[in-house]
C-alpha cells in the first residue's frame, strides 16, 4: 500500500493533550538535525507539510500528521488510515535545564504509554552511527517495546557516506533502512515496511 494523502491534524505538549488514540501511529524521533522533517516530507510526497525549525531543537511539540494508504493494484481494498507522530529532536536545544527535564518527562510518558503507537522510527545520521545518545535512545526503546511494537532504525544522509562506508554499515546493520533524501534512497522501502506491519500489504 502506498501512502497517497497527508495532512496535519494538531499539536500537542503531551499525552495529555494529543488526539485520540483511535488509529495506528508511528513516532518518528531523532537526534537534531539527523533530517526528520524532510524524511517525513519524502515519504508522504508533500513538501513542506513537516517543517524544520530554522535553529536545531527548537520545535519542542509533538506534531500528528493523518496519513492515508491505496492499495493502487487493487482498488477493492479499502483505503487505511493511520498517524505519524513528529516528536521534538533530542540532544541539541538550548532551553533551561527546567524545561529539558519538563520536556523528557512529557516525550518519556508519551512513548511508555500512548496505547495506539505500533512502530518506532528511530532516525541514526549515517555519518555518526555509534554515538552514546543514539544507543541510550535503542535501549530506552527496547526497553519499553510492547509485543505489539517494532523499532526501524532508519540512517539518514546515506549520499553523504563513501560506498566503502555504507557497505560496511550495511552489514553492521543488516535490518536498517538506509535512507537519501536528497536522492529518493530507501524511502519506498520505508513506506513498505509500515504498510506491512500496519496492514500486513
Amino acid at each position: 500500500m502506498d501512502i497517497v494523502e497527508a495532512s496535519f491534524n494538531q499539536s500537542a505538549q503531551s499525552i495529555d493533550d494529543s488526539p485520540s488514540p483511535d488509529v495506528a501511529e508511528i513516532a518518528f524521533l531523532g537526534r537534531s538535525n539527523v533530517g526528520k522533517s524532510s524524511l517525513l516530507n519524502s515519504l508522504v510526497k508533500r513538501k513542506g507539510l513537516a517543517k524544520a525549525a530554522r535553529t536545531p531543537g527548537k520545535t519542542q511539540l509533538i506534531n500528528y500528521f493523518n496519513v492515508r494508504f491505496k492499495d493502487r493494484e487493487n482498488e477493492e481494498v479499502e483505503d487505511k488510515y493511520a498517524r505519524f507522530v513528529d516528536l521534538p529532536g533530542f540532544g541539541y536545544a538550548k532551553v533551561s535545564k527546567s524545561i529539558k527535564k519538563e520536556w523528557h518527562k512529557n516525550l518519556t510518558q508519551f512513548l511508555e504509554k500512548r496505547p495506539s503507537l505500533q512502530i518506532f522510527v528511530h532516525l541514526i545520521d549515517s555519518r555518526h552511527p555509534t554515538l552514546e545518545i543514539d544507543k541510550s535512545v535503542d535501549e530506552f526503546l527496547n526497553h519499553i517495546k510492547r509485543g505489539d511494537q517494532i523499532i526501524i532504525n532508519a540512517f539518514t544522509k546515506i549520499d553523504k557516506l563513501k560506498q566503502a562506508d555504507l557497505h560496511k554499515l550495511r552489514a553492521k546493520y543488516p535490518e536498517g533502512i538506509f535512507i537519501s533524501n536528497l536522492k529518493n534512497r530507501g524511502i519506498g522501502k520505508l513506506e513498505q515496511a509500515i504498510s506491512l506491519y500496519l496492514f500486513g500489504q
